[in-house]
């Protein structure tokens, strides 16, 4: 398979997360044009799986450099245009379980190559996305698979700092900390189908742990005293860690919720506060990496990182305090922050290549 299918693949992600946001802002009262009724429906699959299963998929692809594991980008990608272009749901959920199958095997790959605990976290993440996309598969109505695919980000991220925290070299104990929370939230997880009353706050609690183990023992602690690029990562790891504690504690509090202000607070506490911190933070590496091309970094990324964080406290304070009109102009920003940081990447990118030719 010819590795300039990144480009498409990349391409096709973000475009997935972009029509799935302006969707959300039609699930949120703004009167806006949908080619599709069905894209309403849709945002949480093009989320999680087109976009966010496309592009992690495609990262561990470039990085390991097997061609045949395109597959599994290929086909998150392929099931992310079937929802926009209204292909039936049952076609789509197979490309999805297809497309984290072959994910699955590429963490397989990678555990048989490096057995350890980051590689093991990435496997576990992997087979909680396949889990949720067979239930979806299924027939299982959407808020009864988010912990499935909640444990996939949460799990194949904190796998990726896990492997970088090998250099602060964290004490044993750690180690045994973090696996009990792996434990905590499987067991989350094991009983959110038939108990979800029981399972979704044990795993809020799992990601509450989660949180704190980061704060604690992950190189960001020690690299925001640096300065420039380092710094400006070790920024965004940090706030993405306290989203993602707050998520953990909202699920305590909120339960296993399936709509509602409650449910959105939960949801985009960790969608955009967690996932799009930890993306906008590791987009200066991953980027050159996926396209070939030069990025350098410059202060005008802490714009899209600021931008982010107000709108999202905005929404979240629109929500809880039944503020709909805030909760709508938080929405909005949102939006902007996603492609106030597509701009701010292209542009820097573009000039970098310029001064580096």
């Amino acid at each position: 398979m010819n590795p300039r299918l990144r480009y498409p693949l990349l391409a096709a992600s973000f475009l997935a997360a972009l029509l799935a946001m302006w969707a959300g802002l039609v699930r949120m009262g703004w009167r806006l044009p949908l080619y599709s009724p069905a894209w309403i429906l849709a945002h949480g699959p093009l989320m999680v799986s087109g976009f966010l299963g496309t592009l992690i998929s495609l990262e561990r692809v470039v990085a390991l450099g097997r061609r045949w594991m395109y597959l599994a980008p290929l086909f998150s990608a392929l099931g992310a245009l079937g929802l926009l272009f209204g292909l039936p749901q049952p076609l789509v959920a197979a490309l999805m379980t297809l497309a984290s199958l072959g994910f699955v095997a590429i963490c397989l790959v990678m555990l048989y190559r490096l057995p350890a605990l980051f590689t093991l976290t990435m496997l576990l993440g992997a087979l909680a996305w396949l889990a949720g996309n067979l239930f979806w598969w299924g027939g299982l109505p959407i808020y009864r698979l988010v912990p499935f695919w909640v444990a996939f980000l949460a799990l194949t991220i904190s796998a990726e700092r896990l492997e970088l925290s090998r250099v602060r070299r964290p004490p044993r104990y750690a180690e045994g900390l973090f696996l009990a929370i792996l434990l905590l939230l499987l067991l989350g997880l094991a009983i959110s189908l038939p108990w979800g009353a029981g399972g979704v706050p044990l795993a809020g609690l799992a990601l509450l742990a989660m949180a704190a183990w980061l704060l604690t023992w992950d190189i960001a602690r020690r690299t925001v005293r640096k300065s420039g690029l380092t710094r400006f990562i070790a920024v965004c790891m940090l706030c993405g860690y306290l989203w993602l504690g707050l998520s953990g504690a909202f699920a305590i509090l909120f339960g296993p919720v399936a709509a509602g202000f409650s449910y959105d607070a939960l949801l985009h506490a960790f969608f955009l506060g967690f996932v799009f911190s930890m993306i906008f933070g590791h987009a200066p590496i991953i980027f050159p990496a996926l396209l070939g091309k030069p990025l350098v970094y410059r202060p005008l990324f802490y714009s899209h990182l600021l931008l982010l964080q107000v709108s999202l406290l905005l929404r979240i304070a629109g929500e809880l305090g039944g503020w709909l009109l805030l909760r709508q102009w938080g929405g909005v920003l949102n939006l902007v922050a996603v492609l106030l940081f597509l701009l701010n990447t292209l542009v820097v990118g573009l000039r970098s290549q310029r001064q580096a030719g």
